[in-house]
């Protein structure tokens, strides 16, 4: 709940229902992940966020504001698991089949630390899916400082010759979209699409060829840089 550039964001209502329940849908849809688990804070603004994942069925683990990366790992101590498969909450536009190719990648090949549809970037930003063997976390979490205690993942992808790992990329390339939900104006584009789509996933093809013919709703937030990885 404390975004800085928009507060509240993953509980903003969305086609009929939270933009966190957006992302729980999607994942459930995947058909690939075996339990469901929101990480969020402690913070009291979160007990909101524990409230609707509840009323969704979905568990929560609660841990630290700012070291992100220990609450994916006492998560993973409340329910011991062969790997995480991560997506953020404020990314309502994900797609089930991206989050099923990301995990059933790693089954084929679990020896790996790290999958990711971000090595290199190619989809739009807030479609992205990654999957951390549960040793890797660990091992990560044991070492990483700074930063990368904010952005869980930063420390794998930053240091490839540590880490064994694996990108899943899309072509055409698209990753100068953007439909993640940090600004208001990501939110008006991402209330223009569900306009269009309606009350369901959209997948990727779908989303991009519309959004590549309307320019004016890419339009929208084109000017929104993302925060840089040091940023937090």
């Amino acid at each position: 709940m404390g975004s800085t550039r928009l507060p509240g964001k993953v509980l903003r209502p969305l086609g009929g229902r939270s933009v966190l329940g957006w992302v729980i849908r999607a994942a459930r849809a995947s058909g690939a992940l075996d339990e469901l688990v929101v990480a969020t804070t402690t913070d009291p603004a979160d007990d909101a966020v524990v409230a609707e994942a509840t009323a969704l069925g979905v568990a929560t683990s609660r841990g630290s504001v700012h070291d992100v990366l220990s609450r994916f790992v006492a998560a993973l101590d409340d329910r011991p698991a062969d790997a995480v498969v991560r997506f953020t909450a404020d990314c309502p536009l994900l797609d089930p089949g991206v989050v099923a190719a990301a995990a059933n990648a790693w089954r084929a090949a679990p020896w790996l630390d790290y999958v990711s549809t971000a090595l290199p970037r190619r989809l739009p930003r807030g479609t992205d899916v990654e999957v951390i063997a549960a040793g890797a976390l660990r091992e990560l979490s044991a070492t990483a400082v700074g930063h990368h205690r904010t952005h869980v993942t930063s420390g794998l992808y930053t240091d490839p010759a540590s880490w064994s790992m694996l990108g899943l990329t899309l072509h055409p390339d698209a990753s100068d979209l953007r439909v993640t939900l940090d600004t208001p104006d990501d939110w008006r584009l991402i209330e223009s699409v569900v306009d269009r789509f309606g009350d369901r996933p959209v997948a990727l093809p779908e989303l991009i060829g519309w959004l590549r013919a309307h320019p004016e709703v890419t339009g929208m937030n084109a000017h929104v840089r993302q925060k840089v990885l040091e940023a937090g």
